[in-house]
Parts: C-alpha cells; sequence; structure tokens
C-alpha cells in the first residue's frame, strides 16, 4: 500500500545535535539521509520528557530512536531511558524504538528495555546510508500494521487503478468532474473518497449481506475484540440495529418486556413485530434526572404481575414466557446497570435479554466498567438467556455517522443460528453498501484493540480532571457567598480510609477505580433513595452539569437559572452539548475531545457568570432572539430573563408536573402496532391538545427533556392520563410565554391559532 513515509514521522530523542563532536557530526549526517534521500520526515527532542510528551499527543508518529547516552549528555535530564521505554510501551506495544548508543557494551544493555526495543544501533559502527536503511525498514513494516482485514483491501484495491464498468455511476469519482457542483464535491471531500466508493461488483472485497470474504474477517476480529460470540455490521444506525434484532426473535403477539426509558427505535420495533408491551418503570430523582428501573421489577414474580395486569395482553396468551427484555444501558446521564446482577433475575423468566448500549461501546475496553456492560465475562450457566447488544460505534467511537454494531453472546443451552439470524438481517441491510463505513467500524475495532485502554483511561482522567475543576470552582465561589454550576457527581469520596470533598480526592483514584462512582444508600449524591447495592454506577465520562435553582431535594430557591439560557449561550460560541433538561446539560467526554475543549467550556461558563451577573442586555447576547421577539426581550437582561423563566417553571410546577406525568403507564388501548395500522388505513386525524382527552393518540409522543416516551401509540388520553396532559399543556403555555424556547416533542407538532401556538398530535377517529 501506497502510505507516504513523509506523513510519518521520525522522532530522534538525542542532547547532542548542536554539539560539535563526531557523535553530533554523525546524526547531522543521519538526518540529512532520512530527510533528502529517504523521503523521511525527522522531528527532534531533545529530552525523555519532552519525547513522551510528543509522542502523547502526536498518535501519528512512524518510529522512535532513542539516544541511549541522553543522560550522560545532558545532566538535567530527570528520566532514564529505560523508563521512557517502558512509558512508550505503555500507551503504543508496536511502533518501532530503535536505540543508538555508542558508550554501552551490549551485556550491560537492561533485559527488560532489549525486550522492548525493535533495534540497537551503535552510532558510529555502520555507514549513515545502511542506518538510515534500518529506520526506513521498520517504519514500512510499522505502517503496513495499521490496516485491518477489511480497510487493508479496499485501500490495496482502490489503488490499482482500474477501469470500472460497474456502479457506482461516478466511477471514482470521474462522473463528478463533468460539472462544476461536481468538481465542487470532489475537490472538497478529496480523491481517495470516490475512489474508495465501490460496489458488490467487487469479489475482493467481500459480501456484508453474507458475511464473506473480508468483510466477515473483519466482523469476526470485531467479535473478539468486544467479547461477543457473533458481531454483525449495520450501517443505518443503532435504531436498525434494534429492528433487526427484535425481527429475528419475535412475532404478532408475543409479549416483550420494555424499559420505558427506551430509544423510539424499539417503540418502532414492537410496531413492526406487532408484540405486546410490558414496561418496567425507571426512578427518577427530584432533578428530574433519569435513574434506574428497580432490581425489583426484573424478579419473576413482578413481570408476571404485569402481564396479568394488563389489559392489551389476552387471558389466553398470559401464560406465555416473555420472549424479549429490552434495557437501555447506560442511560442518557451515564447510569449503567450491573449487567451481571440483572442476568441472574431476568435468566429465570425472559428468553432473549437486549440492552441498548448506543452509547456505551467502549465500556469493555476499560476496567472501569466491569460487570456493567452486555457482553461483560460471566461464568456461562445452562439456563443463560441469549444476549443481544445494540452499539452505536459512531458515537463515542470512532466509526462514521450510522455505523454500528450488533454484538450477540450466545445462550447456555440457546446458541443463535447465523444463517437464521441473517434472515433478518437482509431485510434491513441495503445491497449497495457504503463501503467507508464498513472500514470504519473495522478501522474503530482496531484502534481499541491496539490501544482501547490507554485511550479509555485518558479520557476518563481529563473527565475526573474536568469534574473536579467544575466542583473547585463551585466551591471557591460558595466560600464567598456567590453562585456557579456544579456536577451532577458524588459530593464526598471515601478513599484509603479518609472521607474528603470530590475536588480534593486523587485524580488517578478516581480514574483507576470504579468503587467512587458506585451508587449507594449510604452517600445519596444521586438522589435515588432506596438504590440497591452494587447494582449502579455513575460513568465518569457523561458529564451533567447542574445549574443554579434546583437543589438535590428538589426544592427550588427564588433565583435559579434554566438549563435552555446556558446551552443556547453556548452554542453561540460554539459550543454544543448532547442533551437539555430544566436545570441540567449533558456534555460528553469522548474520544474527540481535548483539553482545550474543556478549556474552552470553562471559559464560557465563567463568560455566562459575568454576564449574567451583570445583567447584559439580551440584544447582545442573543440578538436573533430579541430580533424575532422584541415585544417580549426588548430592553430585558440576561439576569432578569433567566429569573422571569426560572420563576415561570416554579410558580407553574413544571418540574412536578413533568414528575407526575412519567410515573403512571396510560391505559392501553391498542396494541402500538395496531394504532400504526390505523395511520397506514389514513383513519387518523389531527386533534389539538384542548380537546385531546378521551382520545388516542396514534403515535408516540416524547418530549425532550427528558427524551422518553410519554404516551405510546394506542394509549388512551383519559383521566388516568390527566397528569401527561397536564404537563403538555403546561409545555405548550411554557412556549407561548417564551417564545424562542420551543422542546422538541417527538409526535406532537406546531399550530399557530389567532396568535398562540397549539400544540397537535395525530390521534384516531372517533366512531
Amino acid at each position: 500500500m501506497k502510505t507516504e513515509k513523509s506523513q510519518w514521522p521520525i522522532l530522534l530523542v538525542s542532547k547532542q545535535l548542536g554539539a560539535d563532536n563526531d557523535d553530533a557530526f554523525r546524526l547531522r549526517e543521519l538526518i540529512a539521509e532520512l530527510e533528502n534521500v529517504q523521503d523521511c520526515t525527522v522531528i527532534v527532542s531533545c529530552s525523555y520528557e519532552d519525547a513522551l510528551e510528543i509522542s502523547v499527543s502526536r498518535a501519528d508518529l512512524g518510529t522512535i530512536i532513542i539516544d541511549w547516552d541522553l543522560p550522560l549528555e545532558n545532566q538535567l535530564e530527570a528520566m532514564t531511558p529505560d523508563a521512557f521505554v517502558a512509558a512508550i510501551r505503555q500507551r503504543n506495544r508496536t511502533i518501532p524504538l530503535i536505540l543508538l548508543t555508542d558508550r554501552l557494551e551490549t551485556e550491560n544493555l537492561p533485559t527488560d528495555a532489549l525486550a522492548e526495543i525493535t533495534d540497537c544501533l551503535w552510532k558510529t559502527a555502520d555507514p549513515v546510508p545502511f542506518r538510515a536503511g534500518r529506520f526506513v525498514d521498520a517504519l514500512g513494516r510499522y505502517l503496513q500494521s495499521f490496516y485491518p482485514p477489511f480497510f487493508g483491501e479496499l485501500v490495496k484495491y482502490a489503488e490499482q487503478y482500474k477501469y470500472a464498468w460497474h456502479t457506482p455511476g461516478h466511477l471514482g469519482g470521474q462522473g463528478f468532474l463533468r460539472s462544476p457542483a461536481g468538481v465542487a464535491m470532489y475537490k472538497y471531500f478529496g480523491e481517495n473518497v470516490f475512489r474508495s466508493d465501490l460496489s458488490i461488483s467487487v469479489p475482493e472485497l467481500g459480501s456484508l449481506l453474507d458475511h464473506e470474504g473480508v468483510v466477515c474477517d473483519a466482523e469476526r476480529n470485531s467479535a473478539r475484540a468486544f467479547g461477543a460470540d457473533q458481531t454483525y455490521y449495520v450501517l443505518n444506525g443503532t435504531s436498525t440495529v434494534n429492528q433487526i434484532v427484535w425481527r429475528s426473535q419475535l412475532v404478532r403477539d408475543d409479549i416483550a418486556f420494555v424499559d420505558r426509558n427506551c430509544h423510539k427505535s424499539l417503540n418502532y420495533a414492537m410496531v413492526i413485530t406487532e408484540a405486546l408491551p410490558v414496561y418496567m418503570i425507571p426512578r427518577r430523582n427530584k432533578r428530574g434526572i433519569i435513574g434506574p428501573v428497580r432490581l425489583s421489577e426484573f424478579t419473576p414474580a413482578s413481570i408476571r404481575q404485569k402481564i396479568d395486569a394488563s389489559t392489551l395482553i389476552p387471558a389466553e396468551l398470559k401464560k406465555n414466557p416473555v420472549k424479549m427484555s429490552a434495557l437501555t444501558n447506560s442511560t442518557y446521564d451515564g447510569v449503567c446497570y450491573n449487567v451481571v446482577n440483572i442476568k441472574k433475575q431476568l435468566e429465570k423468566s425472559v428468553e432473549n435479554l437486549h440492552f441498548d448500549e448506543a452509547w456505551y461501546a467502549y465500556a469493555c475496553f476499560s476496567p472501569m466498567y466491569k460487570n456493567h456492560y452486555g457482553m461483560a465475562e460471566d461464568e456461562l450457566q445452562a439456563d443463560h438467556p441469549p444476549i443481544f447488544c445494540s452499539q452505536s460505534t459512531h458515537k463515542l467511537l470512532t466509526a462514521f455517522s450510522q455505523a454500528s454494531m450488533l454484538h450477540i453472546k450466545n445462550g447456555g443451552s440457546i446458541r443463535i443460528n447465523p444463517d437464521e439470524f441473517n434472515e433478518s438481517y437482509m431485510m434491513h441491510g441495503s445491497t449497495s453498501p457504503q463501503y467507508s463505513m464498513i472500514a470504519s467500524l473495522d478501522v474503530a475495532t482496531k484502534m481499541m484493540q491496539d490501544n482501547g485502554g490507554v485511550m479509555m483511561r485518558d479520557i476518563i482522567l481529563e473527565a475526573v480532571q474536568l469534574r473536579k475543576k467544575t466542583a473547585s470552582l463551585n466551591r471557591e465561589f460558595a466560600a464567598r457567598g456567590d453562585w456557579f454550576f456544579d456536577m451532577w457527581q458524588p459530593r464526598k469520596v471515601k478513599a484509603d480510609g479518609r472521607t474528603v470533598d470530590f475536588c480534593d480526592a486523587e485524580t488517578d483514584y478516581l480514574a483507576d477505580h470504579q468503587e467512587p462512582w458506585v451508587m449507594r444508600r449510604d452517600n445519596n449524591w444521586h438522589g435515588f433513595d432506596d438504590i440497591e447495592d452494587d447494582y449502579v454506577m455513575l460513568d465518569p465520562i457523561k458529564l451533567t452539569f447542574t445549574t443554579p435553582g434546583l437543589d438535590d431535594d428538589g426544592r427550588m430557591g427564588n433565583r435559579g437559572i434554566p438549563a435552555g439560557i446556558v446551552t443556547n449561550y453556548l452554542i453561540d460560541r460554539n459550543i454544543v452539548c448532547e442533551k437539555t433538561d430544566y436545570y441540567s446539560f449533558l456534555m460528553l467526554n469522548s474520544l474527540g475531545t481535548t483539553r482545550a475543549k474543556q478549556g474552552s467550556l470553562l471559559a464560557a461558563l465563567l463568560q455566562f457568570k459575568r454576564d449574567f451577573d451583570g445583567n447584559t442586555p439580551l440584544a447582545d447576547i442573543f440578538p436573533a432572539l430579541v430580533d424575532a421577539h422584541g415585544e417580549r426581550y426588548a430592553g430585558v437582561g440576561l439576569k432578569d430573563h433567566c429569573l422571569n423563566m426560572h420563576r415561570y417553571i416554579k410558580e407553574h410546577d413544571m418540574l412536578g408536573k413533568m414528575q407526575a406525568a412519567f410515573q403512571i403507564i396510560p391505559d392501553q388501548a391498542l396494541k402500538p402496532a395496531d394504532a400504526y395500522h390505523e395511520v397506514v388505513r389514513r383513519n387518523v386525524e389531527y386533534v389539538f391538545l384542548d380537546a385531546m382527552m378521551n382520545r388516542i393518540p396514534a403515535v408516540m409522543m416524547v418530549p425532550y427533556p427528558p427524551g422518553i416516551p410519554i404516551m405510546m401509540g394506542g394509549e388512551k388520553m383519559n383521566e388516568k392520563a390527566r397528569p401527561i396532559f397536564e404537563y403538555l399543556k403546561a409545555r405548550e403555555d411554557f412556549e407561548n410565554e417564551f417564545p424562542g424556547y420551543e422542546g422538541d416533542i417527538h409526535g406532537v407538532e406546531r399550530e399557530v391559532r389567532d396568535g398562540r401556538t397549539c400544540f397537535k398530535t395525530m390521534c384516531i377517529k372517533s366512531k
């Protein structure tokens, strides 16, 4: 493969280059040979510490040449050469490490260092071109090791310059060059994007639908990496993964046990399979943060009680087994279940376990998450059911958008037959897959295999540092009687027999131990009073910031800052959060997060504080908002705006209404599939919220926040569901009071009537 050597720099670690002696002269000759003859790029570092910093920040280094004599040449050098080698190997097990020396006899080289280096050369023993050739040879072998099965074959094929007479029609990009618009796209993305956009007419690249060739090799490699018995690459997102899993195991009128806090794609899976759902209800704390389902809900007795109470499941089907359970792990706010404990309950009464781990594909690569993910290692028992995991590899790992993985772990006595399962897979797969998406899944796997543990430790460490800094700022301002943002995280940490404030705990301890993140009753920072032992933990890299105005006990203060105003402020400063609730917002510390991003976030939050405290005019903060709704916001300052909105939320008890709305499951008049069938038959009409009592929505309604279904299609808006009606009405009134703050409510449309925004939803026509 035609990898440019110059794009993978050689790092030379030596202090001698500026010296006036023979060793320095030969090193300068070596650099000239590498750059001018071998077409390599050389970076020079004068100390081991600096070189280590370079290696941490640059994954594109191709080789490291280590002057073993550096401590003798620089008395200020604090690190020993063998310690430097060990530090490099801890982060990168395969990069060539070449030792240069002229003072050390072979017999005196430390054994541990010799075991870790790739080559050892004496500075004056061989001609410069020979030594340069050895370096380049090591670099070349290293570059070839980067390519996992599918990506390697894709690059190899694209570099063969074949004339194609098959799809896709642009034929390596040539078709785009016939039009200026096409040329613009070609120049923007670059030639390789188009040369690697191929079709199933290329047998060298195998078959995604049949799982043959190098595609099969890549999927099997991913299965090994993620701890699965089978892994499937899915190119239209985890929403489709969920459809494939359910379509493979359920048919009409099978019973499913479903987390009410599930993604809407799982609700659509119930529609497609025509399953009969019963629901597990997640807890919510006084801040409105979604917590775990109670462990007691997974017991056979609890599940059977729900089935017996269902008005949707016919009496003759109530004794049938539960075909599938579906649980969201982790939740949006980072609540991760101990899957081993859950399996012990569910295996007694559920035939298949499904964990939707869309935001959690990294868990198996860090000991932080031991036992808290679907593919966790556990002693296989005969009665263990098969386990399915949906993972959005693109969300927090490095695959392209929509590139996901489906993992399967066979049960103790039931094995998932690949040929049977593939029938469901093919229903949802394209015969024209995007090969760059397959390659991105292949490469995401390779990255985690090579140094996933190191990368995960880095991002956990950086997340902990940001958490500690935020907590420290909050404490610092509080000591002055002032305010700052905080985080949903432990207030106190116990380590080495001492209990300290979170921001005073050792950073390495927090980054390396699971215990501080496990939720406990006797340290109730989380707000789930009856939390079970060793049941759930908080994911350190999911950062839920909290804003003033609402305390841990759900009490609203006289002053407060709704989070929606803060996140709009951040958006205007090119900082985009993942999710916004009433008094909290979520940031994800992923592989793409850098310290610079963290610094920019904290700087923006401090700037918000200055603007709030100074009551900076909204016209300066949100000029577009004021231009669009001048009659509401002209002449208003940021502080006034925050306090007005907070006062409204408090006086209208919006949080209380939200809590009440999500504590009930409405009466089920129709199963979700039957409600959808009414849409297909066009037996539906839009009904305004004011007239919705005693009507049956045909579609699910999902308000953000919190992002879980408040009603499913087929559930009835009757007196039992009045808390849902009241909450939706409060949301409608809020949007009219504060135009420009319209929230996303899936399944709800808006229409302006007599100058007022009104909610409406598609309902089944009344008879």
